[in-house]
């Protein structure tokens, strides 16, 4: 249906047309528009028919100005610009988030913060009510960023358990202790003795879990920890391959290693190449995520399956029932062992 105006040009649908079409009052459409309370399913049915035929697009300007709310979403990465770049999982988070609000008809703010200057300026845009709520990536102890938007109100959901807060944040995470576990075991079953473990870094919640189920599980086996067998990396394909040399460097017997993201287990297999170890015949290799990196590498990487379709659902569904009035929740989903060609 095609809306004109005195001059003959087209102009936007509005709420009137709607109603005229729908054969309803305004009112009834404005109560539809804002989630169909005190509308019967005939009338509900009428309004959203004429929606459908008039091309009716809601004001969110108008709407904001009424509700109090600005009816878009952030996506907030505390790491610098060039991570997200590099690092497919943030990628695939992003974009499972964007297609779960999609259903919802919300936008969602792509917003980088890897500097404290950048944290500062966006903290101060979302406590504006720029935003409904957050989707925070990537939480560091330390960080503040988590703990000033919950002390302003602002609805908030982290992936990944944000250490040092407990119950205050919402947080969808996989678990990623048990997900370590499953690997070391598996490494353990193939005979290995001396495993190395290239970490996350120790201020996320990923690399403190994913150290503390490969300790366990060579405790559980029987082999002694040996901190030469530790190095410290940042989920960098840099710090996998640095890592690494410093584990063939200090432990020359290295008979495996977990590596605790598949970026960087393509470092480690790259470090593992200039040594002249052949994967897996001298050197079992391990990775975390199940990452476009994992089937890219050569060989194809063992690793643990992050469901990151799932943790993209459930992020936004338990910020939207937050934004609701409920109350934070933490939801732990389960991990998957894939066996590929470097075990």
């Amino acid at each position: 249906m095609t809306m004109t105006n005195a001059g003959g040009r087209r102009r936007p649908p509005t709420i009137h047309d709607v109603a005229r079409e729908a054969g309803v009052s305004r009112g009834t459409v404005s109560r539809v528009l804002n989630g169909g309370h005190y509308v019967s399913p005939a009338a509900q049915e009428a309004v959203n028919a004429a929606i459908r035929r008039t091309g009716y697009v809601v004001n969110r300007h108008a709407r904001s100005l009424i509700t109090g709310r600005s009816d878009s979403i952030g996506f907030l990465l505390t790491e610098p610009q060039e991570r997200f770049f590099e690092d497919p999982n943030f990628n695939v988070l992003l974009r499972g988030c964007t297609q779960a609000l999609a259903a919802h008809d919300i936008p969602l703010l792509l917003m980088l913060a890897g500097t404290e200057d950048e944290r500062r300026r966006i903290t101060r845009y979302i406590t504006a009510g720029h935003v409904d709520g957050v989707l925070l990536v990537s939480s560091h102890s330390g960080d503040p960023v988590a703990e000033q938007l919950r002390e302003a109100g602002v609805p908030l959901v982290a992936c990944g358990k944000p250490i040092g807060m407990g119950s205050k944040v919402s947080y969808v995470a996989a678990d990623d202790r048990d997900g370590a576990r499953d690997m070391v075991k598996h490494l353990v079953s193939l005979g290995r003795r001396r495993i190395g473990m290239v970490t996350g870094p120790l201020d996320t919640p990923g690399g403190v879990e994913r150290l503390a189920g490969y300790r366990e599980v060579l405790a559980e086996a029987g082999i002694e920890a040996d901190d030469r067998l530790i190095a410290s990396g940042d989920y960098s394909r840099a710090s996998g391959e640095a890592g690494t040399e410093q584990l063939l460097e200090r432990a020359p017997d290295m008979d495996a290693v977990f590596v605790a993201s598949d970026l960087m287990a393509q470092g480690a297999l790259t470090a593992l190449h200039k040594a002249g170890r052949r994967v897996p015949e001298d050197v079992s290799v391990g990775g975390f995520d199940d990452s476009t990196a994992a089937i890219s590498a050569t060989p194809a990487l063992t690793t643990i399956r992050q469901p990151y379709d799932r943790i993209s659902t459930e992020m936004v569904r338990v910020l939207l029932a937050q934004i609701g009035g409920e109350e934070p929740a933490a939801v732990i989903l389960p991990t998957e062992l894939v066996r590929r060609d470097s075990t």
